[in-house]
């Protein structure tokens, strides 16, 4: 396989040596960054440096766009003018409406790997780095079925968890999950440091629950402004929900309500054993087979139906009949009781389905 990665930081550079190392892929890179492909050469990350977007895309399989979200559109069209008929496209960026809109080609898949790390730059990069992280992809009703297999395939081959799951509400869930904690710890540092200027003392020794809230404060500001632009309005969305809860919250301290703040802790304690339990979940995997029409949009349908119920889909093949009119998609789906409401949700879509 011919891979190529279009910006090679940290992500890129992973995505690189993950290729490289796992899924014995020949990988070619652009980075218009001085001196980033001579290092990601000295790395070993790369097997050749090109001298463009069209050199780097040539006869490429699969594409993956590492650019910042604010460059990213631009640098998804580059590519998609250059890369071939055959070619699954995708990019990194953390949030997914911006880039999917408008760019209705069947060759490209929207991705954000949930992965990274405090440092940045190829220098950094770790073949390790994608290791059981969820790699969400987001397909859509024109995505081509074939490519979205060999994405999904390649995801897997790098150690990740491909999901799929629909941009919008991708960025909805990011806005809660990623990008409110964000602001939240700028907030609290804030809090801290005026704090500490209004008393003339010095900060008292901090305990794990302010040092782990305010771990991601003042992250890269060059990329997350972009991303907090991005998605200013699932993030207004969240910032207002958050202020009505605190104002919840406020009220029973204010009142001296025990019984509301005791409720009102409890919940949190079960929600977030929820949350963890979610996440954790797994077991054996089972194999569903499904005959579907050979149509436009038809994995995506079904890939966004399961990621909407929360499966995820650890492994899927596409076997094709003869005549090219129908075929059949194989599901791997870990747990009985997952694997079971899968073939019950493929099933309500209209597409005979049984366990193999």
């Amino acid at each position: 396989m011919r891979i190529a990665v279009i910006g090679v930081g940290l992500i890129g550079g992973s995505i690189a040596l993950a290729a490289r190392e796992r899924a014995d892929a020949c990988v070619t890179g652009f980075d218009p960054g001085g001196g980033v492909l001579d290092a990601a050469l000295a790395a070993g990350a790369l097997d050749l440096a090109a001298g463009s977007v069209a050199e780097a895309v040539a006869e490429a399989d699969a594409v993956f766009v590492a650019a910042p979200v604010g460059a990213l559109g631009e640098a998804v069209d580059s590519v998609l003018a250059a890369a071939g008929p055959d070619c699954a496209v995708s990019d990194v960026g953390s949030t997914k409406r911006a880039v999917v809109a408008g760019r209705d080609d069947h060759r490209f898949v929207g991705g954000h790997p949930l992965a990274g790390a405090e440092t940045a730059g190829v220098a950094h990069a770790r073949a390790d780095l994608f290791d059981g992280a969820t790699w969400y992809l987001t397909p859509t009703a024109t995505t081509s079925g074939v490519l979205y297999e060999r994405l999904h395939r390649l995801v897997a081959s790098l150690g990740a968890q491909p999901a799929a799951i629909d941009a919008a509400t991708h960025d909805r869930l990011l806005a809660c999950v990623s990008h409110l904690p964000h602001v939240l710890a700028n907030v609290l540092v804030g809090q801290a440091a005026a704090a500490v200027g209004e008393e003339g003392e010095p900060l008292p020794a901090t305990g794990p629950s302010f040092r782990d809230a305010t771990r991601v404060a003042g992250a890269n500001g060059a990329i997350w402004t972009d991303i907090y632009l991005s998605n200013a309005d699932a993030l207004i969305d969240r910032i207002d929900d958050t202020m009505v809860r605190l104002g919840e919250v406020r009220a029973a301290f204010r009142d001296g309500d025990a019984q509301a703040v005791e409720a009102w802790n409890a919940r949190a304690a079960d929600d977030r054993r929820r949350l963890l339990e979610r996440q954790l979940a797994g077991g054996p995997v089972h194999e569903l087979r499904a005959a579907v029409p050979n149509r436009p949009g038809v994995i995506a349908q079904i890939a966004l139906e399961l990621g909407r119920a929360g499966i995820n889909i650890g492994d899927m093949a596409l076997y094709p009949a003869q005549d090219m009119s129908e075929g059949v998609v194989a599901l791997w789906v870990a747990g009985d009781t997952e694997a079971r409401r899968a073939q019950d949700l493929v099933a309500e879509l209209g597409f005979p389905v049984a366990r193999a």
